[in-house]
């Protein structure tokens, strides 16, 4: 099997002839590959040469293709800045308050130059891999997500309290998903094998499981729906303790379900478990930037004991690794997983 193959063996739930690798590494990628992330967020030809590096460098299955998380942000007119050496980042709101919603202009993405140099390094990744290796296009935020951004979140916090801004915050979201599902489907023509969103705000380290289920979890159902329109699978990734809406997330009907470290495997698996693939979820800081070489290695195995009953896994930390986590415990877990 390739790895195209073995990750699409694991979102099917068939078995596979070694467990399956797809790493959140494009901090580390741009590092190794001698890009400040500048560099790295500008030009196409970096983005896929960086990423296709690492899959050479650590025989992965599949590239994650992540740039940054403030990308649809700034297409809907949020501030972002834009660091030398870090992903950019989103600096403010662009909504004082969510009376203006009504005045948001319709925008169309495509006309976005680092939306285009995103859609531009999956489509050169996807030509040099020719198959072999599986290309996941992420797609940026999920419309929760991007809703937090424009308002801030601390401000979109405020208005969900509110019952009287509710039909004014589902307003907006129902613009954000307008936007999300623009770059679902431009990412899809790319010819990449697997979609992905984000949607970290929504997860319980920000909100109660019932705001989840009211204002999140019906635009995740319809990005997931998009993307199967589109005639590819879909992952949903959100960080942090994700225990208490991991039934909530399978809900969605997503492919797979990218998992923090922070979420109780066991937990995880029980619940996904023959219901979607679960990716991660080893701790990308304290285990992959910080520890050694045996401890990545004594927790891949921990992970891939829990999981070893079920074909539906695909192993990746469970968040972004940082840009100096060293290439000797990238080895390990890989070298982990290969012998067990």
């Amino acid at each position: 099997m390739n790895g195209n193959q073995r990750i699409h063996a694991a979102l099917a739930g068939q078995r596979v002839d070694r467990v399956p690798v797809m790493l959140i590494n494009f901090m580390m990628a741009a590092r190794e590959h001698g890009l400040t992330m500048a560099q790295y967020r500008h030009e196409p030809e970096h983005i896929a040469a960086a990423l296709y590096q690492s899959v050479e460098r650590y025989e992965l299955d599949g590239i994650y293709v992540d740039v940054d998380t403030a990308t649809l942000a700034e297409a809907v007119g949020v501030p972002v800045d834009f660091p030398e050496t870090e992903p950019a980042r989103v600096v403010g709101g662009c909504l004082v308050s969510l009376a203006e919603v009504d005045d948001l202009a319709p925008v169309d993405i495509a006309r976005h130059p680092r939306v285009q140099v995103w859609l531009e390094a999956v489509r050169l990744l996807v030509a040099r891999t020719r198959g072999e290796i599986l290309v996941r296009g992420n797609c940026d935020q999920c419309p929760f997500s991007l809703a937090s951004m424009m308002r801030t979140p601390e401000a979109w916090l405020m208005d969900l309290t509110d019952p009287d801004q509710h039909e004014r915050a589902d307003r907006l979201l129902a613009y954000c998903a307008d936007v999300t599902t623009q770059f679902l489907r431009l990412m899809a023509q790319t010819g990449c094998h697997l979609l992905s969103n984000g949607d970290s705000p929504a997860g319980p380290d920000m909100i109660s499981p019932a705001m989840y289920r009211r204002f999140a979890l019906p635009w995740e159902k319809q990005v997931v729906a998009s993307a199967h329109e589109a005639g590819l699978p879909y992952v949903l990734h959100i960080c942090g303790n994700t225990s208490l809406i991991c039934d909530d997330m399978v809900a969605t009907g997503a492919d797979g379900l990218e998992i923090d470290y922070k979420t109780d495997m066991r937990l995880a698996r029980d619940t996904i478990h023959s219901r979607a693939a679960f990716f991660g979820n080893l701790d990308p800081s304290g285990v992959m930037a910080l520890g050694s070489p045996e401890l990545v290695a004594c927790k891949t195995r921990e992970l891939l004991t829990v999981f070893a009953d079920t074909p539906r896994f695909v192993l990746n930390s469970g968040c972004a690794i940082p840009a100096t986590a060293p290439s000797e415990n990238i080895r390990a877990m890989i070298r982990t997983a290969r012998e067990f």
